[in-house]
């Protein structure tokens, strides 16, 4: 199961109640449509009996809705009741931030203690609930994946939490579902279930500092890296945090996605573009011509070599 973003695709408890809510609904208006349109048709029929006006007033429109709507009230109240309760208290509990225009996602190491700093991707163990701790920096988001959960409002200075489980291993996208502006609709993100000896594994080289530059062309790349300060938005972990600036820049820093493991994501541009040096050479190029209204600005002044060399530089940092 690959990229799946739809609620007709449950895999999760809280997305199987979803699911059947959106059938009730869909089958429930078809029916109640095509009635309609055969009760219009009917009365269209010159040949047709005049009915009691009494009779539609009361019947069709007092009885009817009343019957089916406290039917579709006491049903769906039952079955709420049954979505997992939206605590902290779980094993493993992720912060997601939202911004204009991606998603910053902040684990805790559990051998260290440390926060592990990831960007557009939640790594999640299958078969576990996982809490997300959600807030935004700038204006509202929402964080929604149709596949494992119903979607959750991300409001600058307060958090707010949401539970997800998946009860089968896949990639399943997300997408921002509040407008918060004009790249709005390239605001995804993908969550990434994993068997959890796969997700530990996983987790413990997120936590590693970044790979080391150790060929000639990772070394052009690094060096390209730090002299057109991209690390003034930008952190690289055992890069950016050995310039001996890193603490005026510690908060600027975090105006753009943590590049420490760039290399390990399936798409840059919070979902806008496949992640490979081709790719990454044409957001740094001009990030503009890709997602206008980004923060990024272009950068024109590099020469292709010098440019291929960053691009793969970045691709290296698994």
């Amino acid at each position: 199961m690959n990229d799946i973003q739809s609620v007709l695709h449950p895999a999760g408890a809280d997305a199987a109640i979803i699911h059947q809510f959106s059938w009730v609904l869909f089958i429930g208006g078809a029916i109640i449509f095509v009635a309609v349109m055969a009760l219009l048709a009917l009365g269209m029929r010159r040949e047709a009996r005049p009915v009691s006006h009494k009779l539609w007033i009361f019947g069709a429109g007092i009885a009817f809705p009343v019957l089916v709507l406290t039917a579709l009230l006491g049903w769906s109240t039952w079955r709420s009741a049954e979505l997992a309760p939206q605590t902290s208290h779980q094993a493993l509990s992720i912060a997601v931030t939202g911004k204009m225009w991606w998603w910053e996602v902040r684990y805790r190491d559990p051998a260290s203690g440390r926060e592990i700093v990831s960007a557009n991707e939640i790594v999640i163990p299958v078969g576990e609930s996982v809490y997300l701790g959600l807030t935004a920096s700038d204006v509202i988001h929402s964080l929604w994946v149709p596949a494992l959960a119903g979607k959750r409002d991300m409001i600058p200075g307060r958090v707010t939490g949401l539970n997800l489980r998946a009860d089968k291993a896949g990639v399943y996208r997300g997408q921002c579902a509040e407008y918060c502006g004009e790249q709005h609709a390239r605001m995804a993100f993908h969550v990434i279930a994993l068997a959890r000896p796969e997700f530990d594994a996983w987790l413990a080289r997120q936590a590693a500092p970044a790979l080391a530059a150790d060929t000639t062309v990772l070394q052009r790349g690094r060096d390209a890296f730090l002299a057109q300060s991209c690390q003034a938005c930008h952190t690289i972990r055992g890069v950016t945090d050995t310039q001996g600036v890193r603490q005026q820049i510690a908060d600027t820093s975090r105006l753009g996605p943590d590049l420490t493991h760039v290399g390990s994501r399936r798409t840059i541009g919070a979902g806008t573009l496949d992640n490979h040096r081709g790719t990454i050479a044409g957001w740094i190029a001009d990030p503009q011509a890709i997602k206008p209204g980004v923060f990024m600005p272009p950068s024109q002044d590099l020469d292709g070599e010098t440019l291929r060399a960053l691009a793969t530089y970045l691709e290296h940092l698994k």
